[in-house]
C-alpha cells in the first residue's frame, strides 16, 4: 500500500494529519491520532468521504472503461505529454503532485514520470475510476473525494496540482499549494471533436471556456503560460464510441442512436483534438 508522508495527508472529520498503519495481518488502513481509520478497499484506494457522501455523479464503471480503453489506444498521449513538460518546467525540484479529478490517474503517471521521486496524491469521486488509478499507480495514494470539499491535505503540502477536465476549487487549490507552486488546468477546445459531436450527441464546448477558468482563478493564481495543443487523431468506431461515452455526455446518450450512427461509419475518421493548458502561479 501507498504510505503518505506525514503532514500530507489530514483526516476528513478531525483535519489530524494522517498516517499508514503499521499493523500486521490486517487491512492496509490510514489512521489519525484521534483514532478515526480509514480501510483500503481490496483494490488499493481509500474512500475518505463520511456521512452523505457527495451530492455529484461519479463516473460509472461504463464511463471508466471506455476512458481507459480511448486513453490506452494513444489518442490523448501527444496532449499528455505537452502537459508534461509544461509542469516539470514549471516546478523541477517538485516533491509532491496533487491530481484534483485523476481519474484514472493517466495523466498524473505521465507528469509523474517527468518528475520522479515525488509524491502522488490523486483524488476523485469515482470508486470505478481510482481502482484503475491505484492498479497503475502502486506508489501513490488513491482517495475517494469530493473537489468542492475542503481537500483533505495540509496546508501548503504539495509543489503541483493538475486538473484534467474536472471541478475547479480555487481557494481549496491555493490552499494546499506551496508558495511558488503551480496549478496546470487543462481544458477542450471549441474545435475539440468537432467532426463527432453531433453524431455522438455529444455536449458542445462554449468559445469561452478559457475565459472562465482564468477568471475563477483570479485573487488566487495569477496566470503564467496558456499553450495550445491541437492535432488530428484518426478514430475507429471503436475509438468514437469510447470518447463519447467516457466523458460527461455519456450520462443523456441515446445509446441506440448512437450505435446507428457508429455503423455508417468508415474504417477510420480523421477527428481534431485541441485543447488548452492554462498554467497558473500560486499568488
Amino acid at each position: 500500500m501507498p504510505h503518505p508522508p506525514l503532514s500530507l495527508l489530514l483526516c476528513p472529520v478531525c483535519r489530524e494529519p494522517l498516517s499508514a498503519a503499521d499493523e500486521e495481518d490486517r487491512t492496509p488502513s490510514l489512521t489519525c491520532p484521534q483514532g478515526h481509520r480509514y480501510d483500503s478497499a481490496r483494490q488499493g484506494y481509500f474512500n475518505l468521504l463520511t456521512g452523505g457522501g457527495t451530492k455529484f455523479a461519479a463516473d460509472t464503471a461504463e464511463m471508466v472503461q471506455a476512458r481507459v480503453d480511448f486513453l490506452a489506444a494513444g489518442h490523448y498521449r501527444r496532449m499528455a505529454q505537452e502537459l508534461s513538460r509544461l509542469v516539470a518546467a514549471a516546478v523541477p525540484g517538485a516533491q509532491a503532485i496533487l491530481d484534483a479529478g485523476a481519474g484514472t490517474g493517466y495523466y498524473l503517471g505521465m507528469v509523474g514520470g517527468a518528475l520522479p521521486g515525488t509524491d502522488a496524491v490523486a483524488l476523485d469521486i469515482s470508486k470505478f475510476a481510482l481502482r484503475r488509478a491505484a492498479r497503475s499507480l502502486p506508489a501513490a495514494s488513491c482517495l475517494v473525494w469530493d473537489v468542492w470539499r475542503p481537500l483533505p491535505l495540509a496546508d501548503a503540502s504539495v509543489d503541483a496540482v493538475l486538473n484534467v477536465f474536472a471541478p475547479r476549487n480555487a481557494p481549496e487549490f491555493r490552499r494546499v499549494l506551496r508558495d511558488n507552486g503551480v496549478l496546470a488546468v487543462v481544458t477542450p477546445q471549441p474545435r475539440h471533436l468537432q467532426e463527432i459531436r453531433g453524431l455522438a450527441g455529444m455536449l458542445e464546448i462554449g468559445d469561452e471556456k478559457e475565459g472562465r477558468v482564468a477568471a475563477a482563478m483570479e485573487g488566487y493564481f495569477r496566470p503564467e503560460e496558456t499553450r495550445h495543443c491541437e492535432y488530428v487523431m484518426n478514430l475507429s468506431a471503436a475509438d468514437v464510441r469510447n470518447v463519447a461515452l467516457m466523458g460527461p455526455s455519456a450520462r443523456h446518450l441515446d445509446r441506440d442512436a448512437l450505435r446507428d450512427a457508429l455503423a455508417e461509419l468508415p474504417e477510420t475518421i480523421p477527428v481534431t483534438a485541441s485543447f488548452s493548458l492554462q498554467l497558473f502561479r500560486a499568488s
